[in-house]
C-alpha cells in the first residue's frame, strides 16, 4: 500500500485533527523502514520497537510543526533517527556489553536509501552488514546514517553533534575501517 504525496497530505491533515484511522494509514505506511531505520542504529530489536513506537507519538503529537519543507517520510526518519540515537547512548552506558545476535534486515522503501536490486538475501550486501556491525559503534553509527539512510555531511554533523571537519573525519575514516575488513569483492 503506497500513497501518493496528495494522499499523505491529506491524510496527514486528518491525523493533526485527531483522527486515528488516518493514524493507522501513516503507521502502516512507514513503520517497516522505520523500525529498520532504529533496528540498524540500537541493534536490539526490542529497543527499536520501543524508538519506533515513541518517534510515532512524538510526530501525531507534534505534527503541527511538521512545515512540508521535506517529505513527510524524511521529517519522520529524523524523529527516528534522533530518538535511536538518544536510546543507544544510553543504553550505552548502562551496560558494558550487551551481546546479542540480531539479525540484520534490510526491508527499505525504493526511495530511501538502498536500492531494490540490492536485497537482504545478497551475500555482498549481507557481508556489508555484518562487516559495519563489527566497527566500532561510533564508525556503524555514521555509515548507517551515511551510506545506508543517505544522510549529508550537514545533516550527520546536527544529528551526531559533530563539526562539520569531525564529520567528514570519522567517516572517512569508518569506510577506510570498513575497507580494511572487507575481503576484495
Amino acid at each position: 500500500m503506497t500513497l501518493t504525496a496528495t494522499h499523505i497530505n491529506e491524510t496527514l491533515e486528518r491525523c493533526r485533527k485527531g483522527n486515528q484511522q488516518a493514524q493507522l494509514l501513516i503507521y502502516k505506511q512507514y513503520y517497516r523502514a522505520m523500525y529498520n531505520t532504529a533496528l540498524r542504529i540500537v541493534k536490539d530489536e526490542a529497543e527499536a520497537q520501543d524508538v519506533m513506537q515513541e518517534s510515532f507519538l512524538n510526530a501525531f503529537t507534534k505534527l503541527d510543526s511538521f512545515k512540508g519543507d521535506a517529505t513527510f517520510g524524511a521529517w519522520l526518519k529524523r524523529i527516528v533517527v534522533n530518538n535511536s540515537l538518544t536510546a543507544y547512548r544510553k543504553n550505552s552506558k548502562l551496560s558494558v556489553v550487551a551481546f546479542q545476535d540480531v539479525e540484520e534486515r534490510l526491508d527499505v522503501p525504493e526511495d530511501q536509501g538502498i536500492s531494490n536490486s540490492d536485497s537482504e538475501s545478497s551475500p555482498k550486501v549481507k557481508l556489508i552488514l555484518n562487516t559495519m556491525n563489527s566497527l566500532k559503534d561510533n564508525y556503524r553509527v555514521i555509515l548507517t546514517l551515511h551510506l545506508i539512510e543517505g544522510y549529508d555531511y550537514e545533516e550527520i554533523c546536527d544529528i551526531m553533534n559533530l563539526t562539520y571537519a569531525n564529520c567528514r573525519t570519522m567517516l572517512s575514516r569508518a569506510k577506510e575501517s570498513l575497507r580494511s575488513k572487507l575481503p576484495e569483492l
